[in-house]
């Protein structure tokens, strides 16, 4: 078998009655959920593959050995208080994922568990789930659910962090990161002092999100989360059609100059020099090599609750700092060198 872990979710899905085949595609209530996951011994850092037509195998499949459903949020918060109390390395952190466009509740899952296995994060993992369409045709209902799923963050984290939380991550892929900024944005223009405080940092990765949007957003907010960290890639082959699709040029996640967000306090890391062969859409989550490497850079360390004592401080790729933001363009020489 492989390595287990167990994941909180947050899901504002509910599932189609009329199909056959189980989705949760269509608009609901936040509810509360959990799944155990098996991470198989046999296989690449980055890869996530399940299960085929005659079943899965546990030793090179994600494999979901069983799941669970809260009655209520005050029940979800015994749950989560519990795990924390189970997992010292945690020191009470918890990290949430927010998936991004096309992506079912087991797309959001099993790409937690791997990124939780893969880089090492001790924090809780916790993931919420919007009302994808999970069809790749379907963007404008994504982006629309994706509105839809503010309140349903804001109320989730809220729960998370009455759970008994330290301190908690936000982690945000694709569209995902527009929920992210859209939820962060009113809950400080509601001046929130339940998750507010306790942000750790947020992370935002291949963000399809408008560049004067998310500065905009970012003004709203205020002082931003520390530490702050936008993975951009010119690879990213969803992006530049997402950018046809808005008719500008580009979005946040393949910014070509730093210099549009260079009054913001954040640290741009620019993969562009590491591919995965397909859309280039989660080069941090998906190329071992950059997985290796991150590992090196204080700010992911921080971000993803790892200690980073002891380190020996090498610059992983060239570093650029313009006004307040950090611009890092990473190199695969460094994962030569890397830990």
């Amino acid at each position: 078998m492989g390595t287990p872990y167990k994941i909180f979710v947050g899901s504002t899905r509910l599932r189609d009655p009329n199909k056959k085949v189980v989705r949760y595609t269509d608009r609901g209530p936040l509810g509360y959920l959990a799944y155990e996951v098996s991470v198989p011994p046999l296989r690449n850092p980055g890869d996530v593959r399940t299960a085929r037509l005659k079943g899965p195998d546990v030793q090179r499949d994600f494999v979901a050995t069983s799941a669970s459903r809260f009655a209520t949020p005050q029940v979800f918060r015994v749950a989560v208080r519990e795990a924390l109390k189970a997992k010292p390395a945690a020191r009470g952190n918890v990290i949430v994922y927010v998936h991004g466009y096309n992506n079912t509740i087991g797309d959001a899952v099993f790409r937690l568990a791997q990124l939780t296995h893969d880089l090492k994060i001790d924090d809780l993992p916790v993931s919420y789930t919007w009302p994808s369409a999970e069809n790749p045709l379907a963007y404008a209902y994504d982006r629309d659910s994706a509105l839809f799923a503010r309140d349903g963050l804001e109320e989730f984290l809220t729960e998370v962090s009455k759970s008994g939380a330290r301190s908690i991550t936000i982690v945000g892929h694709s569209m995902g990161s527009l929920l992210v900024m859209e939820t962060l944005r009113q809950m400080a223009i509601r001046n929130d002092r339940q998750v507010m405080p306790k942000l750790n940092g947020v992370v935002l990765m291949s963000p399809d999100l408008d560049v004067d949007l998310f500065r905009s957003q970012a003004t709203r907010i205020g002082d931003l989360p520390e530490p702050f960290v936008i993975f951009t890639s010119s690879r990213d082959k969803a992006l530049r059609l997402s950018a046809r699709l808005t008719g500008l040029p580009a979005r946040l996640g393949n910014l070509k100059d730093v210099e549009e967000v260079a009054d913001l306090d954040v640290t741009v890391i620019d993969v562009s020099n590491f591919g995965t062969g397909g859309l280039d859409h989660f080069a941090a989550a998906e190329n071992p090599a950059l997985l290796k490497i991150l590992g090196q850079i204080t700010a992911v360390d921080a971000a993803f609750g790892r200690d980073n004592a002891g380190r020996a401080g090498l610059l992983p790729g060239t570093i650029l700092t313009v006004q307040s933001a950090t611009s890092i363009i990473l190199s695969p020489v460094t994962a030569i060198t890397g830990n």
